[in-house]
């Protein structure tokens, strides 16, 4: 009637212990053998109730966990991170924006090597974004559309449709995105491993050209677990497969970059920041470009930042928060002189553009082009004091999303870029 189980914790295998003797077995033995089992099998069905109560009941317990976790965050969401409820909270868009954030940081915080996901971490990454983001869903734009009646007649309705912003970059966020994991996901079996600092022993190096290398490579980032590779480094297939992983992350942090600056640079200028501006570019700029912005004929931006002799990317970020100020003056400045007082100089303001002679305005447009250099030619730039006032001010989904995915990406390429080096130092 039950079929037999090889649980350890079974009923039967007392049964078997308790029958095993030398001597024959007596003629009654079926006669009592029938109540004993007949015991056993009780005894075994209320030890399977057991069981299935107890998996049920942790079941339960994990659901209420979760249950009560999406509770606080609902909750947070609605009351703007204001948990006294006075009323201070933010709106709602920063409040998504910071638990995107938020996210990122617990997901992907600890994980620094070159490896899939845990199970639970991915699994509480999709649905916990699937839950943030299914707000986009509700965010929509009036637009007119025509409707023809029964009788003929025109007529012009307004139809919602999801914000053309959310349109056209939410889905190519979500795909960069699962694109991403896949990378990660392809790296379950690596040629590879990692060695923490404070373990390097012989078994975890190899080789005493990679010591020299692990000891490199923890002068710049100690906190960074160190990859290791065999003797001989890995196999050429292995090799192929980071050099193709790392162009397509490489692509993914390019695509994710894009949008991320189209988001911020649609965001409006905070009345923060244009209070902080000089009172002169000349100023913010420093002398000796603006002599040069200023005398030249022929302006030419690679070769004022050749002159420049930038040494590091904190020099370049520098230079870049006072060529945007700059710019943000000289602009203010043209609006300002251009402005007239009498109703039709301000419409022929409004179909004209504004002077291009006007010298504030050249100013403007040179130091624009300067900025657009200086980024092509750092493009791992980080965000300028305007995009990060930008960020703190106008916090947006699709900007913070587009942010963290750029971070990872750009996680993935040196992850990959450490594999690549040692293995090359170890060949040679």
């Amino acid at each position: 009637m039950f079929g037999r189980t090889f649980s350890e914790t079974s009923a039967f295998s007392d049964i078997s212990a308790s029958y095993c003797s030398s001597e024959p077995s007596p003629a009654h033995w079926m006669h009592e053998a029938r109540p004993r089992s007949l015991n056993q099998n009780r005894a075994l069905l209320a030890k399977q109730d057991m069981k299935s109560q107890a998996e049920k009941l942790s079941v339960g317990d994990d659901d209420e966990t979760e249950l009560e976790i999406m509770r606080e965050r609902f909750s947070k969401l609605l009351l703007g991170e204001d948990m006294s409820g006075g009323g201070k909270g933010v709106c709602t868009a920063v409040t998504i924006s910071n638990s995107i954030t938020n996210l990122y940081a617990t997901v992907f915080g600890q994980n620094l090597r070159l490896e899939p996901l845990k199970p639970e971490k991915k699994a509480m990454w999709k649905r916990e974004m699937d839950c943030l983001l299914s707000v986009c869903d509700y965010i929509v734009e009036f637009i007119p559309k025509s409707q023809n009646l029964r009788d003929g007649t025109a007529l012009e309705v307004m139809e919602s449709r999801v914000r053309s912003d959310i349109y056209m970059n939410l889905p190519a966020l979500r795909k960069l995105d699962a694109m991403l994991l896949e990378i990660l996901d392809s790296f379950g079996e690596a040629e590879f491993w990692y060695a923490e600092q404070g373990s390097m022993s012989s078994n975890s190096t190899r080789s005493g050209s990679f010591r020299r290398v692990v000891i490199h490579r923890t002068e710049e980032k100690w906190w960074v677990p160190v990859p290791c590779v065999p003797p001989g480094g890995i196999s050429e297939k292995a090799r192929k497969h980071l050099r193709h992983k790392r162009d397509c992350a490489n692509q993914i942090h390019k695509a994710a970059m894009a949008i991320n600056t189209s988001v911020l640079t649609e965001m409006e200028i905070p009345d923060s920041y244009l209070a902080s501006l000089p009172k002169s570019g000349k100023s913010s700029l420093g002398d000796s470009i603006y002599k040069y912005i200023c005398t030249m004929d022929k302006f030419s931006p690679e070769r004022l930042l050749n002159c420049l002799n930038i040494a590091s990317e904190h020099e370049a970020l520098e230079l870049a928060d006072r060529v945007e100020a700059s710019m943000y003056t000289w602009r203010r400045k043209a609006c300002l002189s251009n402005s007239r007082s009498s109703w039709g100089d301000l419409m022929k303001d409004l179909v004209s553009e504004i002077d291009r002679t006007d010298k504030n305005h050249v100013l403007a447009e040179r130091a624009e082009s300067l900025l657009f250099s200086l980024k092509q030619r750092y493009p791992g730039l980080s965000q300028t004091s305007l995009d990060i006032c930008k960020i703190q001010c106008n916090r947006a989904i699709l900007e913070s999303y587009s942010r963290v995915l750029e971070g990872l990406a750009f996680n993935i390429v040196a992850w990959i870029e450490d594999v690549l080096f040692v293995d090359k130092s170890v060949k040679n």
